[in-house]
């Protein structure tokens, strides 16, 4: 792994409003990730994970603080540069997986390739490929309603790798599946790891954070030492 860590947070914290009341969600986080790792975030309901997951995707803003990817401050980035960095750097996998319902596995795969400079016959290509990684081989021509929910989340994770992400970020990744089917999203996630990329999952369930090198507990907006 890298000594110079991929990400680096330094005093951050995030507010929502509601009403006339501020609600403060993170609280002055202090937080190195170094390429390479695969870490869990975990935490009660409430403590900030996964906005702090968002956070570090770019999907939100900080209200405070400092947060620098790859060396770059990225805090107050425009949204364009966001977005490029977004595309190029990251996979997001999440608890409801978002396919688009009336196009096919593979077409859902290639979606994020489409906004690269891949050309169309080699994006294809590469989502066949991540597709029979995943165990979809004969899958690729069916519509989201016609897979099982593991198989939705398995054509979820070859649409976060087909832009060769360095980082995949993954919410609640088996908060809809059964045991057995959480157990072959985790061990994906391994191998993904293993591939050399960064891993980050937010989950409530311990034994989807053992898949994790490290875990990270939040509490009420703040990391807990350890």
């Amino acid at each position: 792994m890298s000594e110079a860590p991929l990400i680096r947070l330094e005093a951050l914290v995030k507010s929502f409003q509601q009403g006339d009341l501020e609600i403060p969600v993170l609280k002055g986080l202090d937080l190195e990730i170094v390429a390479g790792e695969f870490i869990a975030l975990q935490g009660s309901s409430g403590s900030g994970k996964s906005t702090l997951l968002h956070i570090l995707g770019l999907l939100d803003r900080p209200s405070g603080g400092r947060y620098w990817l790859q060396g770059e401050d990225v805090a107050a980035l425009p949204d364009e540069q966001l977005s490029r960095l977004r595309n190029g750097v990251m996979g997001f996998l999440f608890q409801s997986f978002y396919l688009v319902p009336y196009i096919s596995a593979l077409e859902n795969v290639i979606l994020p390739g489409l906004y690269s400079a891949t050309p169309g016959r080699s994006l294809r290509q590469r989502g066949q490929e991540l597709l029979a990684e995943v165990g979809l081989a004969d899958r690729m021509s069916f519509r989201p309603g016609q897979l099982s929910g593991g198989q939705q989340q398995r054509v979820a994770l070859a649409r976060a790798l087909v832009n060769d992400p360095q980082l995949l970020l993954a919410d609640e990744p088996t908060g809809q599946l059964d045991t057995a089917t959480s157990v072959e999203i985790m061990q994906l996630l391994s191998r993904v790891h293993s591939s050399g990329r960064t891993v980050i999952v937010v989950t409530h369930e311990a034994a989807t954070a053992a898949y994790a090198k490290r875990t990270i507990f939040l509490q009420d907006g703040h990391v807990l030492p350890g």
